[in-house]
Formats: C-alpha cells, sequence, structure tokens
C-alpha cells in the first residue's frame, strides 16, 4: 500500500462558520470553498500551504457529525490519506484485517481514515470567489498528528497501523513528571508524510493530562494537531499578534540549553523571549511550542513546529512540552476554584 500524504483533516463541530472563523482570525487559513449541497450536513475547507482543514457540521442527527460532536465536542475525527487508487487501497486494508464503515477504516476510538486521490477533495468543493481573510503564509504542513488512547491500547494500536496501513515505528518514550507517566509510540508511512504520535497513561503513576484527555473526550481521540513552518520565531510572533495563545516555559529551561548544546540554529534569548522549545535527534535541531487549548472541554489545541534536519522528536522536549500542559492544567485548576 502506497499512502502518500495527509491529503486532508476532517473536524466535527458544531458550527461550521464559527470554527473556520476563528481558525481564519487567528491562524491566518484562507476560505477556499464550501459544501453547502448536502441536505444532511455542511462543510468549510480552509487552506494555508499544503494544509486542508475540512470543517463540518451535522445538519441531521443522521450524519455522524452529529453523535460526535455530542459525544466529544469539536474534534478532528478524519485523517485523508492521499493515494493513487484509493478502492485498491480501500480493500487491501480490509485484506489486512481493518475495520471499516463503507469507505471509512477504523483507526483509534471514534477517528478514521479515508482514502482520496490528490486533488480530489477540491472536485467537490464549491469554490468561494471573494474572501475577506487576512491570511498568512506561515503553516506549512501537517507535520504529525498527536492521539491520545485508554491504557493498554498503545501497542495494539500500533501494531494495528503497522498491519492495516503498513506504517513502522519510528520512536518510542516513556516520560515521568512528577509522579504522573506516559507511554508514547510514534508510527510513520513509508512515504514519511503520515506521522502519528500515540500516548498512552502509564496506569503505575499518578493520574495525569493524558488520563484527563481521555475523561474529558469520552474516549481515544486527537490531543492536537501539529503545524510544521520554515520560521518558527516569525510563526510565534505572528500568531500571537493574531490572538494565538501560547504555553509559557520558565526561564531555567533556557539556562541550561548551553549546557545541553554547544549551537543552536536560533539564538536562545529569541526562544526565551518566544517560549520556543529546541531539541536535536540524529539528523539536526526541532523546534516545538504548544497552544493554549480554547476547547470548552480543555482538549484539543495545536503546535507549531520547525524541523532543521530532525526526522522523529527529542526526548527533552516530550519532557517540557508535557511540564508545559501540566503549568497550564494546575493554571486552570486554580482559575476554576477561584470562580
Amino acid at each position: 500500500m502506497h499512502v502518500q500524504d495527509i491529503d486532508h483533516v476532517e473536524f466535527y463541530v458544531g458550527d461550521a462558520d464559527e470554527a473556520a472563523a476563528a481558525l481564519r482570525a487567528q491562524y491566518g487559513f484562507r476560505l477556499h470553498g464550501w459544501v453547502r449541497d448536502q441536505p444532511d450536513h455542511y462543510s468549510v475547507l480552509l487552506r494555508q500551504g499544503s494544509i486542508q482543514l475540512l470543517l463540518t457540521s451535522a445538519r441531521t442527527g443522521g450524519h455522524p457529525a452529529a453523535d460526535y460532536v455530542a459525544a466529544h465536542g469539536d474534534g478532528l475525527a478524519t485523517v485523508a490519506l492521499s493515494t493513487d487508487d484509493p478502492a485498491a487501497a480501500l480493500a487491501e486494508a480490509l485484506a489486512r484485517g481493518a475495520t471499516a464503515d463503507g469507505t471509512r477504516v477504523t483507526g483509534f476510538g471514534d477517528v478514521g481514515h479515508v482514502f482520496v486521490r490528490p486533488g480530489e477533495l477540491l472536485s467537490t468543493v464549491e469554490l468561494a470567489t471573494e474572501s475577506a481573510d487576512d491570511p498568512l503564509d506561515l503553516l506549512d504542513a501537517v507535520d504529525h498528528i498527536a492521539a491520545c488512547v485508554a491504557p493498554g491500547e498503545l501497542d495494539p494500536t500500533v501494531a494495528y497501523y503497522e498491519q492495516v496501513l503498513g506504517f513502522k515505528q519510528i520512536f518510542e518514550e516513556h516520560i515521568e513528571v512528577g509522579g504522573q507517566a506516559m507511554n508514547s509510540k510514534v508510527v510513520q508511512s513509508v512515504s514519511k508524510e503520515v506521522t502519528l504520535t500515540l500516548l498512552e497513561p502509564d496506569t503505575t503513576a499518578r493520574p495525569g493530562q493524558i488520563d484527563d484527555f481521555l475523561a474529558a473526550h469520552h474516549g481515544p481521540g486527537v490531543q492536537h494537531l501539529a503545524f510544521r513552518t520554515a520560521d518558527i520565531a516569525t510563526a510565534v510572533r505572528t500568531l500571537r499578534g493574531r490572538g494565538v495563545g501560547f504555553l509559557s516555559t520558565p526561564g531555567s529551561y533556557y539556562d541550561a540549553l548551553a549546557e545541553r548544546f554547544e549551537h543552536v540554529a536560533v539564538p536562545v534569548e529569541q526562544l526565551r523571549e518566544l517560549d520556543i522549545l529546541v531539541d536535536q535527534d540524529n539528523e539536526g535541531e526541532l523546534f516545538q511550542i504548544f497552544t493554549q487549548t480554547t476547547h470548552p472541554r480543555r482538549t484539543l489545541f495545536f503546535e507549531v513546529i520547525e524541523r532543521l534536519g530532525a526526522l522523529t522528536f527529542g526526548s527533552a522536549n516530550i519532557k517540557a512540552l508535557y511540564e508545559a500542559v501540566e503549568r497550564d492544567r494546575a493554571g486552570e485548576h486554580v482559575r476554576g476554584a477561584a470562580q
């Protein structure tokens, strides 16, 4: 099976126009078109770089978006995979043991996959002829998708993607922070263009953010979507100026960078100013930052990442990102108690 890339991701949302307006205003996505001739659903297509976000709302209770939103709130429901022969890819996935509902192959939880030809989505969309957007060209591609799975489901989920879609495991990590712990494994398509980071809580440790996600989301699902950029400093400054909130990092993290790395491509003081994390793998550097969640359930958020040669993930960044989410959770608990 030859999976080329992520063609698009589809969010199921309560109000597609409202969700699209926020992504256009804050993240600089362009309105590309709509699907508004269907009796059971309405969709808005946004684009930036090679990123395509399809936002779908149910018009009737019979559309799957209705049940999804009722169970989980707004969230990422479908990852569309591009391939030259979707019918053959589906047949092969089924032969390899995939479960499917029509042409939609099960992934994890209520998240699934469809196979499409490159550019096929655009033929189904009514194109927008005018737009009042103030678009950006800073976010280039979907770098990876991170998902939380239930305890004991990490290894079976990895095995499912390896068997059904031919993905390969490229990274694994066990993270412990303040009595909490999680297991993480990364699977990737043979093309190296589709990357899934799978997270599982360690039940031998105290409950933490992965447990919180599973409870708030009501099961496994996508925790964050990572957008790749060629200039993370400019991207973060610009997005902050448009109202995007990012998680903070303590100064001690940057004080220790000189001991960790002889050279960093982005000046440390610039990283400190913008709360950007830096790490390395055997191939190069990567820079990452998480956004603050605006989801009512505090589940879904986004990541901005720049890769300078790095192909996987750095252990120090994974721990630092986990700690950043913990600080945000702690702050939310304090704010909630004060109200």
